[in-house]
């Protein structure tokens, strides 16, 4: 068998083309491979951190202040941490910070505190008033540490207004500036912080709306409601004095310098003194009752419009 062998023979500058070419053609498809590739790694990279700058932005509205504010009860807790003072403590405050602690018993309890904060919580403010008023500070302390438990019950209404009158009397303890240890900044501090987060309450404006402002007259431990018809009685009533007053005026003056007859001119003198004296007294009387007739009357026309 004869065997053929076919001997293939390349040219120098051939084979150097060839190579050239493939050289470049494999450049061309790396360059296009690797283009193509970058081009997808691009769009993934360019796609992919959407989800973490997402989580990022949730995390950080999570973190915001808003979401970190103090518990109503933790900071109630904290007040009666304040309030528990030495037993003492009230009864040795000077006099114009007893005057400070009365203004703030009186913030505390001031008006219909039975109708805006709810019966139980409304005796227990109206419980601590006292205990204030009377500088007893075992009582205060141990009523304070029922405000935590109250606080629950309280429907959004009640937590206002229980906020408004913490606000106020804290301000009246922040009024006390420094003294002792800082016991009456600590407690300003805490009353101050609560009424701003209680009062912060949303109150529904459906059928939960409070009931129109009063005004109450204090006088020690009397506490009456000013309305209409107590204004017209008042009234009344400065009307009647004033009447009484200047009849008594009048008689007084009626009788003559000759019906006074002592033993001595010291003793006339005295006797005219005296008259002159009464006199002046029931004229300012009946002057007085007459303003106050006045006024009442007003505040009673200013109170029935108001109600209207």
């Amino acid at each position: 068998m004869a065997t053929l062998y076919h001997h293939q023979y390349y040219h120098p500058l051939l084979l150097q083309s060839s190579s050239t070419k493939l050289c470049s053609t494999k450049s061309l498809c790396f360059s296009n491979y690797s283009n193509s590739h970058f081009r997808k790694s691009l769009s993934y990279k360019t796609h992919v951190p959407k989800f973490p700058l997402t989580v990022a932005f949730a995390l950080t509205q999570s973190d915001s202040p808003k979401s970190s504010n103090p518990d109503p009860q933790t900071l109630l807790r904290e007040l009666a941490v304040n309030l528990d003072l030495p037993s003492d403590y009230f009864a040795k405050l000077p006099r114009d910070l007893r005057l400070d602690l009365n203004d703030a018993a009186f913030d505390l309890s001031n008006g219909p505190v039975l109708d805006e904060c709810g019966q139980e919580l409304g005796e227990t403010l109206l419980n601590l008033t006292r205990a204030w008023e009377s500088a007893d500070t075992s009582t205060s302390s141990s009523l304070a540490k029922q405000l935590p438990l109250l606080e629950t019950s309280l429907t959004d209404r009640e937590k206002a207004a229980f906020g408004k009158r913490l606000l106020s009397a804290g301000r009246r303890f922040q009024s006390m500036g420094q003294y002792g240890q800082g016991e009456l900044e600590r407690i300003a501090k805490s009353m101050i912080s609560v009424g701003k987060l209680l009062s912060a309450t949303a109150v529904p404006t459906t059928e939960e709306l409070p009931k129109a402002e009063s005004r109450t007259f204090k006088f020690g431990e009397l506490q009456v409601e000013v309305t209409p018809e107590k204004a017209i009685i008042g009234a009344v009533i400065a009307v009647v004095f004033g009447i009484l007053s200047w009849q008594l005026s009048q008689g007084i003056q009626s009788i003559s310098d000759g019906k006074l007859q002592y033993a001595n001119d010291n003793a006339l003198l005295l006797a005219k003194s005296l008259r002159t004296s009464l006199i002046a007294m029931f004229y300012t009387s009946t002057l007085l009752s007459g303003f106050s007739a006045v006024g009442l009357v007003l505040l009673a026309v200013q109170l029935k419009s108001k109600n209207e």
